[in-house]
């Protein structure tokens, strides 16, 4: 399937290409493969007579096949592990900020084959749908060589709340209520749109292609702009209405510490921010200073700034804390454009996460990832891969 624009006719909106049993011999090769039939047998519980009978479809539409030979360590014959065609289908995943567009290009198995962004000089839902229809357009067909699939699916990620049809509920930075922006987009381009809160669709990459991959009970906390946190349980991730609300803001952190926006004293907005750890470093220096300079110059011993820093660190080891305490996943992972506060200020962070667990908790793991716009749209992307592959929208 091509995007419009690409000089093929549109085919049909329609994401289920598998059935049944199929949908998880798919996803045990997209996840670990190249896999020998006898371990997907294994793990399936399925006969090798099943398997083969559930296989040969798959490799019979180009989306499984047969890898160079290898020798089964158990009989000591040769085998031909099942691998997913990582270029059979490519997806586009597309990030929106209140300012940008940012897309990326993936493979099947989400690595990111080009990127492109565009801004957005006006948020209003028609232009928005534009912009983004034309970032399709172009980042699939400058760089679609003629040697892998067309583009199967886009996702589109914006920090909000959004429901299951794609439909944007709120989106206060683009001053958005009830847009249809899946509909929207999937009549542009004539291909099947998903859209998807930021911070979730950043969670579902992190648990298939990323720092949790096959870890069923994560969390991950991103600070920038402003805060978010997503919850893996049982392999599910936690999928609620008000996940795209930002409540993790105003957990408190910091008795008697600064206000936030809606008066409260303390609270995780206040401290954790890039906004709040400029506007306090500002107010000490007596002067303007940018998030990277306040960071850089707590590295270089500067007082006020490394006083700074190391409150904001500390509160965020007490958030990081608290999420471990109330929920007990298995690793917390920090990401994010703010995220470089958990690493200057990587001491005040243990110091904070160590004054609220009890000494006799196992230890917190605590994944620090780096991450920029491009990671996000490929978790937009990410978003797309899973509902071609599970058959369902979120």
């Amino acid at each position: 399937m091509e995007p419009h624009g690409s000089g093929a006719d549109p085919a049909p909106v329609a994401w289920t290409p598998l059935t049944g049993a199929a949908h998880s011999i798919a996803l045990e090769v997209l996840l670990d493969g190249p896999l020998p039939r006898s371990e997907l047998a294994r793990r399936l519980e399925l006969s090798a007579g099943s398997l083969t009978r559930l296989s040969k479809p798959l490799l019979d539409s180009g989306l499984l096949l047969e890898t160079a030979g290898a020798y089964d360590p158990r009989s000591g014959r040769p085998t031909r592990p099942l691998d997913v065609d990582e270029h059979s289908h490519r997806f586009v995943g597309v990030k929106l900020t209140a300012r940008t567009a940012h897309a990326v290009l993936t493979s099947l198995r989400a690595t990111v084959l080009a990127s492109e962004e565009a801004p957005l000089p006006d948020t209003s839902p028609e232009a928005t749908t534009a912009v983004v229809a034309d970032l399709v357009r172009s980042v699939a067909g400058r760089h679609l060589d003629g040697e892998g699939g067309g583009v199967r699916a886009v996702g589109v990620s914006l920090g909000g709340l959004v429901d299951r049809r794609g439909r944007v509920v709120d989106a206060a930075f683009l001053g958005w209520h009830d847009v249809p922006l899946g509909t929207l987009l999937e009549g542009e381009l004539g291909l099947p749109v998903v859209v998807d809160n930021d911070l979730l669709s950043f969670t579902r990459a992190e648990q298939w292609f990323g720092a949790a991959r096959r870890c069923d009970h994560f969390a991950v906390l991103t600070i920038g702009e402003g805060l978010g946190y997503g919850l893996v349980v049982h392999d599910e991730v936690v999928d609620r209405p008000d996940a795209g609300v930002g409540l993790v803001g105003h957990v408190p952190v910091l008795p008697g510490g600064p206000l936030c926006p809606r008066g409260h004293a303390g609270c995780a907005e206040a401290l954790l921010t890039v906004a709040a750890v400029e506007a306090r470093a500002s107010v000490a220096l007596r002067r303007p200073v940018p998030y990277e300079e306040v960071l850089d110059l707590a590295l270089e011993g500067e007082p006020l700034a490394r006083r700074v820093v190391d409150d904001s660190a500390r509160g965020l080891g007490a958030l990081v804390a608290a999420i471990g305490n109330f929920t007990m996943p298995k690793k917390v992972i920090l990401s994010g454009e703010g995220v470089r506060l958990a690493e200057v200020g990587r001491e005040a962070l243990r110091e904070g996460i160590r004054a609220h667990r009890s000494e006799h908790a196992s230890e917190l793991v605590v994944d620090v990832q780096p991450t920029g716009f491009t990671e996000w749209a490929r978790g937009a992307a990410v978003t797309a891969i899973r509902t071609f592959v599970l058959g369902h929208r979120r």
